[in-house]
């Protein structure tokens, strides 16, 4: 500090007098003094300089993008500051939501001719909605039988049709999906709380169960065998006696003796056994009503009661019982009735 006064002087008294002898304006005193509040505002200035300049603190939010802390390190606690600011920011946001976005609307339709290559789940992600919707808007029962020049009801927004049952209420119907009692009047116009068995009303923002949509989309069942069809669900001629026609319950699918057969879903075994007609065979209970048989098998690799995982190994290929030769015959049941397996598997 010492040092500083004696520069500071020195160069006062040098300074005053260069400029008395130049136009006598001020007086030595006076520079002296004038200069020294100079030269201590520089020094102060150079040393305070982050001071008086901090930098200032500018959001994304509030300037637009490329926002953040101008020239300044960030740390955790500026993060920390910055999300709380964000998240507070969000809120306000969400409260000033326009109605358009959230109200319920009154349900409308825009017709849709299928084109060539289109799929529900291509038409669902193309007009912002949701696979159930569509599928439930139109009644379709089996996905992959849409067919080019199909028209189709697109719904103006996502939710699924129900049919009312006998003592079913609107309160009852609203608790069952989790949805609205007034959302529901307004979509479907009603003007009274009264819904009539039979009748269709459309519940906004409900979902098809996963098991009826995977059902829909013929996505319940793996292949038990991978190979050729050889005789389909339905109606055929007789392999025994080709004169007559008999009904096919199941699928049969064609393999060399030995293939592993494979649990088409998992389930528990409720029966393994032989008979003359299916031979070495395996029935699986499985959830919402569905049972599978796997027939004709040269050997049983499982046991009533176990659980098995979908793919697990539960038997062999073979041509045990009423066979022309080694295949597997799969029957699916549904609620104790045949269905066609086709349909469902993936």
């Amino acid at each position: 500090m010492r040092l500083f006064n004696r520069v500071v002087r020195g160069l006062s008294v040098k300074g005053a007098k260069f400029l008395n002898k130049q136009n006598g304006l001020l007086s030595e005193t006076s520079f002296k003094n004038i200069f020294r509040l100079t030269s201590i505002l520089c020094i102060v200035f150079i040393f305070c300089h982050d001071n008086f300049f901090e930098p200032q603190k500018v959001f994304a939010a509030e300037h637009g993008i490329g926002g953040g802390l101008i020239e300044h390190q960030a740390n955790d606690q500026d993060f920390s500051e910055m999300e709380a600011l964000i998240l507070s920011e969000t809120v306000e946001t969400d409260i000033f939501e326009p109605d358009a976005f959230s109200m319920t609307h009154i349900l409308q339709y825009t017709p849709h001719v299928v084109k060539k290559d289109e799929n529900i789940s291509g038409l669902a992600v193309n007009f912002g909605l949701n696979q159930d919707t569509i599928i439930s808007i139109n009644k379709i029962t089996n996905t992959r039988l849409i067919q080019i020049g199909q028209v189709l009801k697109i719904p103006n927004q996502d939710g699924i049709i129900h049919n009312v049952k006998n003592r079913e209420t609107l309160d009852s119907i609203a608790e069952r999906y989790k949805a609205s009692p007034q959302a529901i009047k307004i979509a479907n116009e009603l003007f009274s709380e009264d819904v009539k068995a039979g009748t269709d009303i459309f519940i906004p923002g409900a979902k098809l169960d996963w098991v009826r949509l995977q059902e829909i989309n013929g996505d319940l069942f793996i292949w038990p065998i991978s190979g050729y069809i050889t005789s389909p669900y339905g109606y055929r001629k007789d392999p025994f006696n080709p004169s007559r026609r008999q009904f096919h319950s199941g699928i049969d699918i064609r393999g060399s003796t030995g293939t592993p057969v494979r649990a088409a879903m998992a389930g528990r075994v409720s029966r393994v056994g032989y008979d003359s007609i299916y031979g070495n065979h395996i029935i699986v209970n499985h959830h919402s009503g569905y049972r599978t048989l796997y027939a004709h098998l040269s050997v049983i690799r499982t046991r009533t009661g176990a659980y098995v995982a979908m793919g697990e190994r539960i038997g062999d290929v073979g041509s045990t019982g009423l066979s022309t030769g080694p295949h597997l015959h799969f029957t699916v049941y549904k609620n104790g009735v045949t269905v066609n397996p086709r349909t469902l598997m993936r």
